[in-house]
């Protein structure tokens, strides 16, 4: 009885607390709302149980007043609205649509353009990154204008938001609801770049090599992989590198070039050595990508006769499959590959192998 008591009393003074920072607010002057912003994130960010207080902020009205202040003229104001909302967004998928339909998104973008304010932009690319985990947010996001600045981002910020910017586009294309993402072929570049950068196997370079596929759907996309700098070198390398949902998507990548100009991309292709890392991912792929794999293997291989591979370097492309020019490993790749080539019923790619 003593301890429920206890519990009480202080589930009772932590609902005083709240009430109190959210009336200050919601009715002080700047200042005091810039503090009552600042005690906020510090009373999530210090408690045991931060989902709970989330939510109990969010049921007293703080989320509308915080989005007011993005629009303010004071810097401080700006700052510590953001860092509160984004505290508050934390893990509840509620309070993200909540704040979303307080109108945030409009604020949120127009800091997206503070280039001269590295701080104020990173934490607006944290915050839509934050927002547009939850899927009913999507739509409003892409048709915010944020997609553009997003871009820019990948070039011009900070670490940390070229991070978040890859982040949140990759999630805006997984958005199953209209208006879908268009990626302009100006990010092409960075993303190439960040793809170097980064290790091919990670999370992030999954999301990366995503966005490079999609870039790849249009002509000017194409045109922009194949004039980065090593573009295409970048996209086999992941190829043998990376994990299987990043070799996927730069195979995807590469086939959509090869698709649409085969004489054009096609020795660009084999003279980066990507013969091996396709051929391994027509075994060793989910079903989709030994489709794509098999699909680009075809392309790159079936050439007529006065431009096909010879049969020497067939054989060592496919001998350096397993990186020791041994053929016990290769052999079992390269019978993994035929197998799914005469289930699928593709029998120029059988034959090319076989000559």
């Amino acid at each position: 009885m003593e301890m429920k008591e206890e519990t009480e009393g202080g589930n009772q003074k932590k609902q005083t607390i709240i009430d109190e920072i959210s009336d200050r607010l919601i009715n002080g002057e700047l200042p005091t709302k810039i503090q009552a912003a600042m005690e906020i994130r510090s009373l999530i960010r210090n408690r045991n149980s931060p989902g709970k207080i989330r939510a109990k902020f969010a049921g007293v009205g703080v989320i509308q007043p915080l989005v007011l202040m993005l629009c303010s003229q004071h810097h401080d104001a700006r700052e510590a609205s953001l860092l509160a909302l984004l505290n508050l967004a934390s893990r509840n998928e509620r309070n993200k649509e909540q704040i979303v339909t307080c109108g945030a998104i409009s604020p949120l973008v127009n800091l997206l353009k503070f280039q001269n304010t590295s701080k104020i932009r990173e934490l607006a690319t944290a915050a839509i990154l934050t927002l547009s985990s939850a899927p009913p947010n999507k739509p409003a996001i892409a048709a915010s204008g944020a997609i553009p600045l997003l871009v820019q981002i990948l070039s011009s910020g900070t670490i940390q938001g070229r991070v978040d910017a890859v982040t949140t586009l990759h999630n805006l294309s997984t958005s199953k609801q209209e208006p879908t993402i268009l990626l302009d072929s100006t990010a092409a570049p960075p993303l190439i770049n960040l793809l170097k950068e980064c290790k091919k196997y990670s999370k992030f370079a999954d999301k990366t090599t995503a966005l490079i596929e999609i870039i790849s759907e249009c002509p000017e996309g194409r045109l922009a992989i194949t004039n980065s700098e090593d573009g295409i070198l970048t996209l086999v390398e992941t190829i043998e590198d990376g994990s299987v949902i990043s070799k996927e998507h730069a195979v995807g990548a590469l086939l959509r070039l090869c698709q649409s100009s085969r004489s054009k991309y096609r020795e660009l292709i084999l003279n980066e050595g990507a013969m091996p890392g396709v051929l391994r991912l027509t075994v060793d792929g989910s079903k989709e990508g030994r489709m794509k794999a098999m699909t680009l293997l075809d392309l790159l291989r079936d050439s007529p006769p006065e431009k096909r591979t010879s049969p020497s370097v067939l054989e060592k492309m496919v001998q350096d499959v397993d990186g020791s020019g041994k053929t016990t490993e290769t052999a079992k790749i390269a019978k993994g590959f035929l197998t799914s080539c005469i289930k699928l019923g593709s029998r120029n790619t059988k034959d090319e192998l076989m000559r």
